[in-house]
């Protein structure tokens, strides 16, 4: 009875030490995406630089050369405060993952010395909750951050693209622009100029 006993505790406290696990791998999702939004993002960077530096570099006189220089400056900018939201959100993600190892880690230790009567009552049970706790509002903090990105990336989008329809409207015959209503995008009004 007392080998059945001690199973089914030690199955307990492994269980509990397995529950973190789940977390470990909400956190690791989330760097894993962000790490590409990230790498997405420094691609776009230098893309953009490029494409500033070879317009920097152009004698020849282009009509939208100036509003096209200013949007890519816009785009370059925005593109900065994405990366560092990003890079905030990674690093919220990595103490997320350390912190969820830790509280596993604290589970077993407190079981333990539990056992052995080294803690009594609920001394240092807490500790395992504060961690779990505490790296759950790591995540959080790091969700926000890229519910941040993500709407950031929505504004940048718009704003190129409202450089595109501007210059599109002055190049392509009235009859075609006439053809077409105006855009409606996530209740956003497109302005016509």
């Amino acid at each position: 009875m007392v080998a059945i006993d001690a199973l089914t505790a030690s199955l307990t406290v492994l269980t509990a030490m397995i529950t973190p696990a789940v977390l470990i791998s909400a956190a690791g999702t989330m760097i894993l995406s962000t790490s590409t939004r990230l790498g997405r993002v420094v691609d776009r960077v230098r893309e953009l630089s490029d494409r500033l530096r070879r317009l920097a570099g152009d004698e020849v006189t282009i009509e939208f050369l100036a509003e096209e220089r200013a949007m890519l400056y816009d785009q370059l900018d925005k593109l900065t405060s994405r990366s560092r939201l990003l890079q905030r959100a990674l690093t919220c993600f990595y103490f997320a993952v350390g912190v969820f190892v830790a509280s596993s880690v604290a589970i077993g230790a407190v079981a333990f010395f539990s056992a052995r009567g080294l803690l009594t009552g609920s001394r240092g049970a807490w500790a395992p909750v504060f961690m779990g706790l505490f790296g759950a509002l790591f995540l959080f903090y790091g969700s926000m951050l890229l519910i941040f990105e993500a709407r950031l990336a929505l504004q940048a989008t718009h704003s190129e693209m409202d450089f595109i329809w501007r210059i599109t409207r002055r190049v392509v015959p009235k009859e075609l622009i006439e053809q077409h209503k105006t855009h409606h995008v996530h209740f956003r009004r497109r302005k016509d100029d």
